[in-house]
């Protein structure tokens, strides 16, 4: 009996120890359950609320609200609308049905012609696609759609400061390089622009590239400023449509998912080919292969653009879309006016 009680006992402990182990077991798969929520969340709203894919900024501060895709819209559509009639307006050899455009501004043009967006209005496709594309990333980002137009001279006078380090690297090189270098020369430096037959065809008149300068004659001074700005503002905006946003996420597609390198190893390996790609297409011509007659090849312009594309590859990943294409328009008025009041004749 004795033996019995005994053996009862431990049986009634066994199964106390067995119920508090499984009620031990269920709280730490809770708990581990709970952790890993608590860590998709973190990731979810670090996704939803950065700014970039680098930082995470606080979320509606600044910093946040002005790198979404919604104000790269709002802030971008006056240079949009400016570049367009600048161009008609300007730009435009209605004599010789001939128009300035710039590179990337055909690439995406041609693009979307062969996609079929072409006829008469072809010319408005590619300002409609930074639109969607921008709507698009603005959808996908789960962002607020609000904006705020008190932001938007922040921005500007942000763009302006921003542009200030590539204005005073030109100034350096300039100031130390071999004047046969013809780095001075601003209007050089981050435009490039082609000559099309009107209404906007796909194809193109010839391989020469050509800039208004003040030493041709065959433009008033300051009307050969007004079509560098226009030319200035269209490349700041469609230079980094192209280079930055498309490239630099097709590339990113390519070395992170397709071929598997590290996200680090991926980051420097985009932000420098497209930083070399966006140097070389100012000296040659991709799809024809000759080189550019008015902007030759000169290894200082080619390292100083790598720089710069490193460096609007960079404020891409800090800023987004819109502070990034901002500075490159204000870099190029910057750098056109420093160039019509000191270094043409």
């Amino acid at each position: 009996m004795f033996s019995y009680c005994i053996f009862g006992l431990f049986e009634v402990n066994s199964a106390k120890n067995q119920q508090w182990k499984s009620i031990n077991t269920r709280r730490k798969k809770a708990a581990r359950l709970k952790l890993k929520m608590v860590k998709a969340e973190n990731r979810t709203n670090k996704f939803k609320h950065s700014t970039s894919q680098l930082f995470n900024f606080a979320q509606d501060s600044y910093l946040e609200r002005t790198s979404r895709p919604i104000y790269a819209i709002v802030f971008l559509l006056p240079f949009i609308i400016f570049y367009e009639l600048g161009t008609f307006r300007i730009n435009t050899d209605i004599l010789n049905q001939s128009q300035i455009r710039v590179v990337a501004f055909v690439w995406l043009q041609n693009l979307l012609e062969s996609l079929g967006f072409g006829g008469k209005f072809a010319w408005v496709a590619p300002p409609l696609a930074v639109v969607v594309i921008l709507i698009a990333l603005q959808i996908t980002s789960g962002k607020k759609w609000r904006f705020w137009l008190y932001d938007f001279l922040p921005m500007a006078v942000e763009c302006v400061l921003l542009a200030v380090p590539l204005i005073v690297l030109t100034l350096f090189i300039s100031s130390s390089a071999a004047p046969q270098s013809n780095i001075g020369r601003f209007d050089n430096s981050a435009i490039q622009i082609r000559t099309q037959p009107l209404p906007s065809r796909s194809s193109v008149a010839d391989n020469s590239l050509s800039l208004p300068t003040a030493g041709t004659g065959s433009v008033e001074p300051g009307r050969s400023l007004m079509a560098n700005i226009v030319t200035g503002i269209g490349a700041g905006i469609y230079e980094e449509l192209v280079f930055r946003l498309i490239l630099i996420c097709v590339l990113m597609l390519l070395f992170q998912d397709a071929l598997r390198f590290t996200r680090k190893n991926s980051i420097v390996y985009s932000v420098l080919i497209s930083a070399a790609l966006f140097s070389a297409h100012h000296h040659i011509d991709f799809f024809s292969g000759q080189p550019n007659a008015i902007d030759p090849f000169n290894f200082t312009r080619f390292v100083f653009r790598i720089i710069a594309g490193i460096y609007f590859a960079v404020l891409f990943a800090i800023r987004g879309f819109g502070i990034t294409a901002g500075t490159h328009a204000f870099y190029n008025i910057i750098a056109v006016s420093i160039t019509a009041r000191y270094f043409q004749q």
